[in-house]
């Protein structure tokens, strides 16, 4: 896998700041245009339920790759539903919550073969004390719970905290793709950042992460193409030290 592949940029923008939904739209496709050509992936949520599955289509036709990010939970006849109809734009990932259970994670998978169906574990932004209050466990347990019943359901892909990674990543039998959410590049410093466990690119690739996901580094930069490529070269560093 080329470092480009192993990159997510979360187009993440607030309406109150950009002017609105259209304004979302509008700064979610500026984006789209100033990495167009660098191969890295493109991580929409709160714009495509917005705007609608159409969003997948208008960036695929300007060449990028997409994650649709709507962490897809609900009754299994439903998110086979959500998995039909996503299957006319193709999105090229898609996440899944695990604990929507093993039957509801299968049925996205089975109506999307051609997708990676990412199966979301525990939210980057608990930390210990929440994790404990909704699972009844820690963190880690917690992931490792999840990434057992992504696997039963056919899934390959797994989103994790990026501190989590090694311990799945040891767990040999269950072969999962591990992507990474809380990353932070050394060069980043992002106020009121809400991520709890992060690492840096370097960290995360070296930890045993496929994927890494990068919201506001890159996106509130002067110039994220150049974000993009500072981003790469960590990633890099981290392969070679692998």
């Amino acid at each position: 896998m080329k470092p480009e592949e192993r990159l997510i940029v979360a187009a993440d923008f607030d309406p109150r700041k950009v002017g609105g939904k259209h304004g979302v739209i509008k700064s979610v496709m500026k984006l789209v245009r100033q990495l167009q050509g660098t191969g890295v992936y493109i991580k929409v949520n709160s714009a495509l339920r917005a705007q609608g599955y159409g969003l997948i289509d208008e960036m695929h036709g300007e060449g990028v790759r997409v994650f649709a990010d709507l962490k897809l939970i609900d009754i299994p006849n439903t998110m086979e539903t959500d998995g039909a109809l996503l299957a006319e734009c193709k999105p090229e990932l898609l996440t899944v919550m695990c604990a929507a259970g093993i039957d509801g994670m299968h049925a996205v998978q089975k109506t999307l073969p051609d997708t990676n169906v990412l199966g979301v574990t525990v939210l980057t932004s608990l930390n210990e004390e929440e994790c404990q209050a909704i699972f009844s466990c820690s963190t880690k347990a917690g992931v490792l719970r999840f990434a057992r019943m992504a696997k039963l359901a056919g899934l390959g892909d797994l989103i994790l905290s990026p501190k989590e990674v090694e311990i799945v990543n040891n767990r040999f039998e269950l072969g999962l793709s591990l992507n990474t959410p809380g990353i932070r590049p050394k060069w980043s410093i992002v106020e009121g950042d809400d991520q709890s466990r992060v690492l840096t690119p370097h960290q995360a690739i070296q930890n045993g992460a496929t994927r890494i996901v990068i919201g506001r580094p890159i996106v509130q930069a002067d110039n994220p193409r150049d974000a993009v490529q500072r981003t790469l070269d960590e990633i890099e560093q981290g392969l070679a030290e692998v």
